[in-house]
């Protein structure tokens, strides 16, 4: 039985490694071995690793976080955002989804362009760099709005950050403007869209997708979306969600396109996977998922990535909105090193059953990430590091006592 709980303990990865790795069957053994040394992990030897467990799973956490702080140190990151969900009107039908509702039912809402320009404007005041912004999509809906939404919030704050609308949404504006892609990106971009959230991705497979929503767009459609924005410049996050219906095998066929993807644009900024939160939603209730991911799958999936995606999508960022705040910390010390956003309110994950609730404050995401003695870090959408709070011996020893410090001798250095 493998404590998980010592993954908290402030030990040395490269020592766990040692220690675990003989333990192992020989062939899953070479396959760590071979991620140590630099070389790319393939789809067999990947696989061979997708269902580790025991002292396998213990190696395979171990591995990944000796890989992160090999590639990208010890700091772990997290940017100051506002999460703007402007309408829950959407006719898509995702049965993985409790957030939509439709036009005419009493919990619909839509917020009007004013509206979205001074929630931006507020967060911009409480220190937010980013505006995160999607919404449902209503039958009704005016084709140029999403544009005119980019306008509302940079005519308030031009210079916030707007990271907004997935792949759906944008095969959703083509299909209202008659656009072309290509076109309608650089409208967009020229209204004031600096990124793209690479959501909308679920599990890159086309059968399982089917299942998941019979609406959504095509792993082809999610494909041309995300290399046309990264070819005209726009950078994209890319995701993944798990604990649902799918099997480890999908996990990693969707991370090596993902890989692929990145060699060929170099776009993405970070991989986010996203656990199945299972209580409110059709999938589950009608018997079509498992309740959501467990504590294992958490750990299996975050040490995946970083070994077949460490040198093509160095940032791994955990949701906490979507795991919790221990297991998000858990996660930290398997291969991941970013915190993901404060996000000020959400609802998506909260309506599908997320207890974690809105918002976590920046000097609650330093207290997390220096209880398993990392240094914390506030950075840009495009991971600029803006600034930081190296942990000196006396925060330290105070971080791992669990006691505060007698003085405050925090100090935060400006990147």
């Amino acid at each position: 039985m493998i404590h998980w709980d010592s993954l908290f303990e402030f030990d040395d990865p490269e020592k766990r490694v040692e220690e675990l790795l003989p333990h192992l069957k020989v062939e899953s053994a070479a396959v760590l071995e071979r991620a140590l040394t630099g070389r790319e992990i393939g789809l067999k030897e990947a696989l061979r690793l997708a269902s580790a467990q025991g002292e396998e799973l213990a190696a395979l956490v171990a591995t990944a976080d000796l890989l992160r702080q090999r590639k990208v140190g010890e700091v772990i990151s997290y940017v100051v955002c506002r999460n703007i969900n402007f309408t829950n009107v959407c006719y898509v039908g995702c049965k993985f989804c409790a957030f939509s509702t439709g036009p005419n039912k009493p919990d619909a809402w839509n917020h009007s362009l004013e509206e979205v320009g001074r929630r931006a404007e507020e967060a911009w005041n409480r220190g937010a760099t980013e505006i995160c912004m999607q919404g449902g999509l209503p039958r009704d809906m005016e084709p140029f709005y999403y544009r005119d939404l980019l306008r509302a919030i940079k005519s308030k704050v031009p210079r916030i950050h707007i990271h907004a609308y997935s792949p759906m949404e944008i095969v959703y504006g083509v299909e209202l403007t008659g656009l072309p892609l290509k076109e309608y990106l650089l409208m967009l971009r020229a209204a004031g869209l600096d990124s793209i959230p690479g959501t909308a991705a679920e599990i890159l497979d086309d059968r399982v997708r089917r299942v998941l929503s019979k609406n959504k767009l095509s792993v082809a459609q999610w494909q041309e979306v995300i290399t046309t924005a990264h070819r005209l410049g726009i950078p994209t996050t890319s995701t993944m969600m798990y604990g649902h219906r799918e099997n480890p095998g999908h996990w990693v066929r969707h991370m090596l396109l993902l890989r692929e993807m990145q060699k060929k644009t170099g776009g993405f900024t970070e991989f986010v996977p996203l656990g199945f939160v299972h209580q409110n939603t059709a999938l589950y209730q009608q018997g079509l998922a498992r309740p959501g991911p467990t504590v294992e799958e958490h750990l299996r999936v975050h040490a995946l990535a970083r070994l077949l995606l460490n040198d093509a999508i160095p940032n791994i960022q955990v949701s906490w909105v979507k795991m919790g705040r221990k297991m998000a910390q858990l996660c930290l010390r398997s291969g991941a090193n970013d915190f993901g956003g404060t996000l000020m309110e959400e609802s998506i994950s909260r309506l599908a059953g997320s207890q974690e609730g809105q918002i976590i404050w920046p000097h609650e995401f330093r207290q997390l990430i220096e209880e398993i003695g990392r240094t914390p870090a506030e950075r840009s959408t495009t991971y600029k590091i803006l600034r930081s709070w190296p942990m000196d011996s006396k925060r330290w020893l105070s971080a791992i006592s669990g006691q505060p410090e007698e003085t405050n001798v925090a100090s935060c250095v400006p990147a």
